[in-house]
């Protein structure tokens, strides 16, 4: 945003219900998540991995900026949130980069959503405690 040139993608994410906005720009490779670096958003090293595979897969690593904000969840949704934005801003900025990012399978969104509340159950499986008399 506000950089001239910049292949700022601005997509925003629903990845099971987590909004994802994700900026990828011409860069040295700095990941900001929500105002901290990756390390200290992600302390995990699975977390930190999964928001920078689409960079491995495409052999970009250290060319992009990449600025995202997320809410909701938990850390792992997040970063595949964060993964998914990454890799559609990397399709928009370079369409070439699509059958690289398509077969290592980061531009699939994950489908599953939260199942309804039945009525005459506590949740939406849980049922309440059974009372024999």
């Amino acid at each position: 945003p506000g950089n001239r040139g910049a292949a700022a993608t601005r997509p925003t994410i629903r990845h099971p219900d987590l909004p994802a906005q994700v900026w990828v720009l011409p860069g040295d490779g700095r990941v900001v998540v929500n105002g901290r670096s990756l390390i200290d958003y992600f302390k995990r090293a699975t977390h930190a991995d999964e928001v920078v595979k689409p960079f491995g897969a495409t052999r970009t690593a250290g060319r992009f900026d990449v600025k995202a904000t997320v809410k909701g969840g938990g850390l792992s949704g997040q970063a595949g949130a964060v993964r998914h934005g990454a890799a559609r801003a990397l399709q928009n900025y370079d369409p070439a980069l699509r059958t690289a990012l398509k077969r290592a399978g980061l531009l699939t969104r994950d489908s599953r959503m939260v199942e309804r509340k039945k009525p005459g159950r506590k949740k939406a499986r849980k049922a309440f405690q059974w009372v024999k008399r």
